[in-house]
């Protein structure tokens, strides 16, 4: 069998799984069916009904990892994170996870998930430049 290599700027959904796919297949034959789920938590205007942020995450092998909370600025203060960080806890104890993991940069919020009882494990400094990106987890038990 002959092979090659393209380099592809800005490649599209289809590379990305075509990639994906076999990646997920040896994780599979490793450590079992990591029975995905996707969850978002929906904060709207209630006005409009419009989505003007949340919490968005997946399910994965008993972890669940937010990958995405944004807090439009005219609304912080009031609890919303608050409110979705517990209520991102309580539904990955249903659905019995392990933990739950996220990454930050220091110019966002590494205090308020220390205050949410997350703990750093991992840190890349300069990413990006003169900045940090932080990695925290919280075991559930």
């Amino acid at each position: 069998m002959s092979n090659r290599i393209d380099v592809m700027l800005n490649p599209g959904e289809a590379h990305r799984s075509a990639i994906l796919k076999p990646l997920r297949e040896h994780n599979r034959s490793q450590a079992g069916d990591p029975k995905p789920e996707t969850i978002a938590l929906l904060v709207r205007d209630e006005h409009t009904d419009e989505v003007i942020g949340g919490l968005y995450g997946e399910i994965f092998y008993r972890w669940l990892f937010i990958e995405l909370l944004a807090i439009p600025e005219h609304t912080r203060g009031q609890g919303i994170g608050t409110r979705l960080m517990n209520m991102a806890e309580d539904l990955a104890r249903a659905k019995d996870c392990v933990g739950i993991w996220l990454d930050t940069f220091d110019f966002q919020a590494p205090a308020f998930y220390e205050k949410h009882g997350f703990s750093a494990f991992g840190q890349l400094d300069n990413f990006p430049p003169e900045h940090q990106r932080f990695f925290f987890q919280k075991k559930l038990t």
